[in-house]
């Protein structure tokens, strides 16, 4: 079992791929009438099934379901930081605005596309869009630029503190997260005051800096 988080565009390529590949997936999202829940006519998810469903939802379904299913693959369609997020919702962190200076101070100024509100996003094509279902090469095919290193490999450096999950690609254009590396994103962050969270591809990437909100 997978879990789609966002029903939207994204997460209707991410279920058109799942389908092919007779995979089956809970879609999650706000919006009931999503294009993946008009599109594929998923029924209710109940609690244990092991059919493709659809619930209704934010951060909370997804913790509760994540936890239910125990996923290969979690795919993060919606526009957050799903890593971040869950954190915060499940352990009870909050933003850590000052933390982002920790993750700045590693990262080449020339990647950084945004830098506030507790988060870093990065890319090797800052300026310009992707072309559609791009394989990532190792020069991007947009600026032409050989990237140094993948942007996990580079966002790792800049924070060796902090806990970097992987996306992969599945095909082009398309990448997942593995279940199991939110697990252990988890644990590792249940025993900390602070944490800086990221999850990144070979071309972009996001960091959160997070902090144990004051009890």
């Amino acid at each position: 079992m997978d879990i789609v988080f966002g029903g939207g565009k994204y997460g209707l390529e991410a279920a058109r791929h799942l389908i092919s590949e007779g995979r089956e997936f809970v879609v999650i999202d706000v919006d009931e009438n999503c294009p993946v829940r008009v599109n594929f006519d998923l029924p209710e998810y109940r609690k244990g099934t092991r059919k493709s469903s659809f619930v209704k939802g934010g951060m909370r379904e997804l913790i509760d379901i994540f936890f239910d299913l125990q996923p290969e693959y979690v795919f993060p369609t919606a526009p957050i930081h799903v890593a971040g997020a869950f954190l915060m919702e499940h352990l009870g962190f909050e933003v850590w605005y000052e933390g982002v200076d920790f993750a700045l101070a590693g990262i080449p100024m020339k990647v950084v596309v945004s830098a506030g509100r507790g988060s870093v996003v990065v890319s090797y094509n800052r300026d310009r869009d992707c072309i559609p279902k791009c394989r990532a090469p190792d020069v991007c095919p947009v600026t032409g630029i050989k990237k140094p290193a993948p942007m996990y490999e580079l966002v790792r450096f800049a924070v060796p503190d902090g806990f970097v999950i992987e996306s992969h690609y599945l095909q082009p254009g398309l990448g997942a997260i593995r279940g199991e590396r939110l697990r252990e994103m988890v644990e590792w962050a249940e025993s900390r005051e602070n944490a800086l969270v990221a999850t990144a591809c070979r071309c972009h990437g996001v960091i959160t800096a997070l902090r144990m909100a004051e009890r």
